[in-house]
């Protein structure tokens, strides 16, 4: 009976100092990227790109606080668009032979708002339980917290938080896709502040031995947008 009740309150001990250690680690990455300072900003405009197997993609992002957010990436001439106007997320996708506003999936406007720099989501996953620390890794040779995010049905997604500066350095997302098992890595680097704005300026993502590179040319901060971008219907 005492060892049980000494294995019990051991495994309530650790159980409470992980969870502190994570609240910390959560606290820290939400300073380190400023985004407990976001609330006092109106918009945000990225103009970027993406690179992969020799094409080169343009691509524009607009949010408006605090969850109002559209993507538009240009493939051979044509508009892929994802879009959540505050109530309902559409998707229009030439690439599958409609030119026409497709309304999005809750699971579909949940990867798009992980996109919203409005939304602090690490911090959301914590409030929600879906976090767990996992140890520490190495990513290029930096030692990192090892975060679990219990996010999808679909797989596992595992967050690399660096140990000193509390920058995501490293995101790992094993997947089903079709059947067929894949993992997905992405690396965010050169992090710049534009006005009060943290943001990787480049983020490399491989799967299934591909690289993908999206790279951040321009950062608006605080510039007028009309509720009119985001309304596809």
């Amino acid at each position: 009976m005492k060892k049980l009740f000494l294995f019990t309150t051991c495994l309530l001990a650790s159980v409470m100092i992980n969870a502190q250690t994570l609240n910390e680690i959560v606290k820290k990455y939400t300073e380190a990227n400023k985004l407990d300072k976001m609330s006092s900003f109106k918009s945000l405009k990225i103009t970027a790109k993406m690179s992969m197997m020799g094409m080169e993609m343009p691509m524009e992002m607009w949010m408006k606080n605090p969850s109002k957010i559209k993507t538009v990436t240009n493939i051979n001439g044509q508009d892929m668009i994802q879009v959540y106007d505050g109530v309902k997320g559409y998707m229009v996708n030439p690439m599958a032979g409609s030119t026409e506003p497709v309304e999005m999936s809750a699971d579909q406007v949940k990867d798009l708002q992980r996109s919203n720099l409005f939304q602090n989501y690490m911090a959301n996953y914590l409030k929600d339980g879906l976090l767990a620390l996992e140890g520490e890794d190495t990513v290029k040779g930096k030692l990192a917290f090892k975060v679990k995010a219990s996010i999808s049905s679909n797989g596992t997604t595992h967050m690399f938080i660096d140990k000193t500066t509390y920058l995501l350095v490293k995101t790992t997302a094993d997947i089903n896709q079709g059947g067929q098992a894949m993992t997905v890595d992405s690396y965010p680097s050169d992090y710049t502040e534009t006005n009060g704005v943290i943001l990787p300026m480049k983020t490399t993502t491989s799967m299934n031995g591909m690289d993908f590179v999206m790279t951040f040319t321009k950062v608006e901060v605080d510039i007028p947008i009309d509720d009119s971008v985001f309304a596809v219907k």
